[in-house]
């Protein structure tokens, strides 16, 4: 019989502590807990007894465990887990999820033909793509009583590098989420474990090391496995028990199973009694009721379960027909056998596979194994599985190089890791790469095979770049040989170090990428090097424009860096060769590479020319069915129309394609995009849903470009609603994230700083970080134009008498004076300057045209109004009163008390009446409020409408008649009308507007 307890002994505060956590889930506070303990400690047990209270209470339950064959299935437990849910519920509909399809494609197989594949999915962006599908699991139950969901990893210490990074994430991200995390792996030392241990130190996860179980609870354990009552067990098996399985539940069990094969334990109705010598040697009773158990087997039944021992703990029933050669009758005959024989049970959720019931019965069965017989079965499964499966596709070479080494072949083996390893990166498992790559590198160390080995750290070395670890990349390519039978021709040198320098290039670690160019640039004249020298100019380019801190660091190849123009123009040559080489040597991808730089170059000369390079791109991707490059095309395309026209049409239509297509990094900059453009038409709700959309997203993606933009995006918020705590705090955190050395560090000046302190009627300060703007960008080569040197900069001059026609005229000038945004500002300079020259006319001419630029821009458009107005009154050109009172109308609505307190000062100054803003204010229509109406004549106005005398007027307001006569005769000067009669039927005219 088998001999188990069935019930969870002496785990009660650990049980309570799990029940805490899935309690947490259903009320939306993700949590995670990871479970320590040594192999037979009861992590399992405690783990199935932890998903049958979520199953019973309502909850999603998914499960996956880590493998034990050795080789590293990127992302296995993970997927085992996504399965056994949707396996038998289906796929969940959250409309949200359709981004992130693509990236669980490798994870959810009925996916993979219903989305479009994405090349180079990181393994974060499938993180972040599981952390949203759990997700939606917790909150699509909302049908039952009790929503959320458990995640279930078991044996972590035997995952992949990719689960490990999905779990991190997820540690780190579960807060607000209805997702309950539990991981149980052993207590030993390992990228598992400490991982587990710095999400404990830093809180993020709760860790629990289920202890040995006491001499009270070992007995509760024994009595519980054979039935007996309290006491009822003889004294001397107890005592046993406890000495001897030191706490451990499974060897508990094991004890007891051989007690009672050996007959030296027996029951009746009398009870249990020993029957004869108690005497195992422990630790190795388990592997004595192991071998007890397998000798009364079958000598076939014994050599197959041998070969499933080598196989692993876990393992596929069709790959174990493989390699025995057994047809179904007689491997399932054979399976019963080792069932019937309490040695091996089903495995979870997935078909077809079957495990060991412990890892320490896997141990035992090898340990009757002789070192050569082991090596021999490993050595047969190996040719087995290269025989019925040809180049190895799949996961099967992983499989197959674990056998070769289990038979003691390491250069087979080396080689073998080393082909999976390719085959991991090109399926975007680049953790899982580098890991089959430098155990290949490993084995092939002093391997005779020079060849092979450079190639092996060849593979290895572009891998980790891939990972991020450029340290170890570049460290590892120093150690390649330069000349003899294991160097790397000049070819694939050259490419190689390109690849580096690329990497450090946009690591910002000048140095190495100006080295690394420096030496591909030697490389070059050696062989026919039309293909390679494209991308390297790509890669120079880049370096050229790279901002530099103060005292500049030296430019590509040793030259003292320019200034902003000439770096510029050398930056555009560069790129400009490379794009058209690059074509012309069919590199589509390096091509787009160039004219996407090109395209950000060419705005200083106007954005049809810079769109002119985007649809060119567009053509090459289309035409070379780059999907990710249409979508960047589109996406840039987008952003340039709205600069030009205010229509965010075209970028919504790429935010939609990127959507579709799960690009996440580009999801995110349309996204980030779209949110400024919020910000600039004065959609604040709009803004601060799309950033607060994405803001942690591109953090936790560590999407730097991406995550800058957005900070900067929220700073620019809270700036142009005149929030400077708040904007100050946003660009706090962008600095944190490496802002100084950004292009992006301009917007800090003049989109966020500069207009903030407009708005707190602040000028100077405002013209200083214009000042501070415009003095980066001379410096350095920008890809911005609209931080106000071509538009608000020049206004503010104009009033405050700064600048003249001449110094306007040269600004106007520039294609970037057009763009829409600027055209507003500029133009409002350009009626500035005509009015102070007495040239009303005009002025207002250019007034009008400011109007109609503006007419997108809410907020900016008011306060070209104000600042306009001053210019006018000064000056005594226009019409500023009514322009006065349309500015101060916005501000004091949209709460930005300086610029509405400049509007009524003014107003007092041009001897018009001044709004009070008295409690109830919001309650007078907008039209009379521009045309000056306080809460006091609104009311009269109101009874106007039924045509009372001031008398009426008086006795219903409670105030003197001569008052009424007061605020009728304000009225009439208000609205411009002639006399009561015409004040009466404006009166109706507008309380029935107001109605409808």
């Amino acid at each position: 019989m088998l001999i188990t307890s069935p019930v969870l002994v002496g785990r009660d505060d650990e049980l309570a502590h799990l029940d805490g956590g899935l309690a947490a889930a259903r009320r939306g506070e993700g949590r995670a807990v990871f479970l320590f303990g040594d192999a037979g400690i009861g992590k399992s047990r405690l783990a199935s007894a932890c998903a049958f209270r979520a199953f019973a209470d309502g909850m999603a339950v998914l499960r996956g465990r880590g493998s034990t064959t050795g080789a590293t299935m990127p992302f296995r437990p993970v997927a085992e887990a996504l399965l056994s849910l949707f396996r038998i519920g289906g796929l969940p509909q959250d409309p949200e999820l359709m981004a992130y399809r693509p990236a669980l494609a490798e994870l959810v197989p009925e996916w993979r033909s219903a989305s479009p594949t994405t090349a180079g999915v990181s393994v974060l962006e499938t993180a972040e793509a599981v952390l949203r599908l759990l997700a939606a699991v917790g909150h699509d139950l909302t049908s039952r009583q009790e929503p959320g969901c458990l995640l279930v990893i078991e044996d972590l210490h035997d995952a992949d590098a990719e689960t490990l990074a999905v779990i991190e994430y997820l540690v780190d991200n579960l807060s607000g989420l209805p997702v309950f995390l539990l991981v149980t792996l052993r207590a030993t030392s390992g990228p598992a474990g400490e991982l587990a241990r710095a999400a404990g130190r830093r809180r993020a996860a709760a860790l629990i090391e289920l202890r040995p179980l006491g001499p009270a609870d070992v007995r509760l354990l024994a009595e519980s496995c054979l039935g007996a009552e309290a006491g009822q067990l003889p004294r001397e098996v107890t005592d046993k028990l406890v000495r001897d399985s030191e706490g451990n539940p499974f060897v508990v069990e094991e004890l007891l199973s051989g007690m009672v094969s050996a007959d030296v334990l027996r029951g009746d109705t009398d009870g249990w009694r020993v029957c004869g010598d108690l005497g195992i040697d422990v630790p190795t009773t388990v592997v004595h009721s192991v071998a007890q158990r397998t000798a009364r087997l079958d000598p076939a039944d014994r050599d197959f379960l041998h070969v499933a021992a080598v196989l692993g703990r876990r393992f596929a029933l069709p790959v174990l027909q493989l390699v025995t050669g057994l047809d179904d009758r007689s491997l399932l005959v054979h399976l019963r056998a080792g069932i019937d024989a309490q040695l091996i049970s089903p495995s979870g959720p997935v078909a077809d596979y079957y495990e060991f019931r412990h890892a320490l019965t896997t141990e035992a069965l090898l340990a009757g194994l002789l070192p050569m017989e082991r090596a021999a079965i490993a050595q047969r499964a190996a040719d087995a599985i290269e025989r019925a499966h040809p180049g190895l596709p799949g996961d099967w070479c992983q499989r197959v190089a674990v056998l070769r080494l289990a038979a003691g072949d390491a250069r087979a083996a080396g080689l073998l890791f080393a082909e999976a390893g390719r085959a991991a990166l090109d399926g975007g498992a680049v953790a899982s790469a580098v890991a089959l790559l430098e155990r290949a590198h490993e084995l092939m160390a002093g391997s005779q095979a020079t060849a092979g080995a450079a190639s092996v750290l060849e593979r290895l070395v572009y891998t980790l770049v891939e990972t991020g670890r450029l340290d170890q990349a570049l460290a590892l390519a120093d150690t390649l040989p330069l000349t003899g039978p294991g160097a790397l021709d000049d070819a694939r040198s050259a490419a190689l170090h390109t690849r580096l320098a690329w990497a450090a290039v946009t690591a910002l670690r000048l140095e190495d990428a100006a080295a690394r160019v420096a030496y591909v640039r030697g490389l070059l004249g050696r062989f026919d090097s039309a293909s390679h020298t494209p991308a390297i100019d790509v890669v120079e380019a880049h370096l050229v424009l790279v901002p530099r801190p103060a005292g500049g660091e030296p430019a590509a190849g040793g030259e003292p860096a320019a200034d902003g123009g000439d770096r510029t123009e050398q930056a555009e040559q560069l790129a400009r060769r490379a794009a058209l080489a690059a074509e012309a040597a069919d590199l589509p991808e390096v091509a787009c590479q160039a004219w996407q730089l090109l395209a950000l170059l060419e705005r200083r000369h106007g954005f049809d020319r810079a769109d002119s390079h985007l649809e060119r791109i567009l053509a090459l991707a289309n035409r070379h069915q780059l999907t990710t490059w249409q979508v960047d095309a589109l996406l840039r395309l987008g952003a340039n129309e709205f600069m030009r026209s205010g229509s965010s049409t075209q970028l919504e239509r790429a935010h939609r394609a990127a959507l579709g297509l799960g690009a996440l990094a580009l999801m995110h900059s349309a996204e980030a995009t779209m949110a400024m453009q919020a910000v600039l038409r004065g959609a604040y709700p709009a803004a601060r849903e799309l950033t607060d959309r994405c803001v942690a997203a591109t953090a936790r993606l560590r999407n730097v470009d991406n995550h800058q933009f957005v900070l900067l995006t929220r700073a620019a918020l809270a700036a142009h609603q005149g929030r400077r705590r708040e904007m100050e705090q946003e660009l706090a955190e962008f600095h944190r994230w490496d802002g100084d050395r950004s292009l992006q560090r301009p917007l800090a000046f003049g989109t966020c700083r500069a207009i903030c302190a407009v708005l707190e009627e602040d000028r100077e300060r405002s013209l200083a970080e214009l000042d501070n703007a415009l003095d980066w960008e001379r410096k350095h080569p920008t890809v911005f134009y609209l931080n106000g040197r071509y538009g608000l900069r020049p206004l503010l001059r104009a009033v405050e008498g700064r600048s003249d026609p001449d110094e306007h005229a040269a600004i106007t000038a520039d294609p970037a004076a057009g763009l829409l945004w600027n055209r507003q500002f500029e133009r409002l300079a350009h009626a500035v300057h005509e009015g102070r020259a007495g040239r009303p006319e005009q002025a207002l001419r250019a007034v009008q045209e400011a109007g109609e630029a503006a007419e997108p821009f809410l907020m900016a458009r008011h306060l070209g109004l104000r600042l306009v107005a001053e210019a006018a009154l000064a000056d005594g050109w226009g019409d500023p009163v009514p322009w006065l009172r349309t500015a101060e109308e916005y501000f004091h609505g949209a709460a930005v008390p300086a610029v509405a307190s400049a509007c009524r000062d003014l107003l007092r100054r041009a001897g018009a009446s001044v709004p009070q803003r008295r409690s109830g204010s919001e309650g007078v229509p907008a039209g009379l409020r521009r045309q000056g109406l306080t809460v006091r004549e609104y009311e009269v106005f109101l009874l106007l409408a039924s045509r009372l005398g001031n008398q009426e007027i008086a006795g219903c307001l409670y105030i003197s008649p001569r008052t009424v006569e007061k605020h009728v005769a304000s009225l009439l000067a208000k609205t411009g009308r002639a006399n009561r009669a015409a004040l009466y039927d404006y009166a109706v005219e507008a309380t029935a507007a107001e109605a409808h």
